[in-house]
């Protein structure tokens, strides 16, 4: 069976411990690394390719919540957690689950089993040819290789093709959802890229088309390695 990768993070010593005990269980998960605050953890996500985080939400500098807000994060999310009232904003993030602690070892593989089917159908899809998005009262048809780029606009998104403009409310963490990893790039936070539509890349901006794009550095080193530049 496949290994996914995990990290870790999570500043109570304790809920480290037998977090890392559970993942340590399961044959196939595979540890990359444990963090004690959330800036480490982040710098340790924006340069390895991790499926599975394990967040705690209340820690010092950045909670697990601005960290997600940050938009930087491409793997499965679990939040383990003492705090109940964040379940819903927790799931407006699109986290895959949401662990209440102290949690057992069976719920903690009923999360896990979530993730694994989350990531086994986004394998599926990375063939896929087209998608259907939510705009207005409808939802709209997009063949993935007309996509050009995706620009956030306050509270839409505007999809441009190589046929038309399409506005969305779904958010960038939606569309990464639904659109293949390997075609479609987050390189700021207003900004998703279609890796084959690039004409140059050059001084942090991308050109597609007319259309001058900002790099920014949060997703620099994820976007350079999609491209096979890092």
């Amino acid at each position: 069976m496949k290994k996914y990768k995990c990290v870790i993070i999570e500043d109570e010593p304790l809920a480290l411990e037998r977090t890392k005990d559970f993942v340590n269980r399961v044959s196939f998960l595979n540890l990359s690394g444990t963090f004690d605050n959330a800036l480490d953890g982040l710098e340790h996500l924006k340069n390895n390719d991790i499926d599975i985080l394990f967040l705690d939400i209340q820690m010092d500098e950045i909670t697990g919540l601005e960290l997600l807000e940050l938009g930087s994060i491409n793997c499965q999310v679990i939040f383990t957690t003492a705090y109940q009232e964040y379940a819903l904003k927790g799931y407006e993030l699109n986290i895959t689950d949401y662990l209440l602690k102290p949690f057992s070892f069976n719920r903690f593989l009923v999360a896990v089993n979530k993730v694994v089917e989350n990531l086994s159908n986004k394998v599926s899809y990375q063939s896929i040819e087209f998608v259907f998005i939510k705009t207005e009262n409808r939802l709209e048809k997009i063949i993935i290789d007309s996509i050009l780029y995706i620009e956030g606009m306050r509270d839409y998104r505007r999809i441009f093709t190589t046929d038309k403009k399409i506005m969305t409310l779904q958010t960038f963490k939606e569309l990464e959802q639904i659109l293949p990893s390997n075609i479609v790039c987050r390189v700021h936070k207003s900004y998703m890229v279609a890796l084959n539509k690039i004409d140059t890349i050059e001084r942090n901006r991308i050109k597609i088309s007319d259309r001058l794009i900002p790099i920014s550095s949060t997703y620099k080193d994820t976007f350079l390695q999609r491209i096979g530049n890092k």
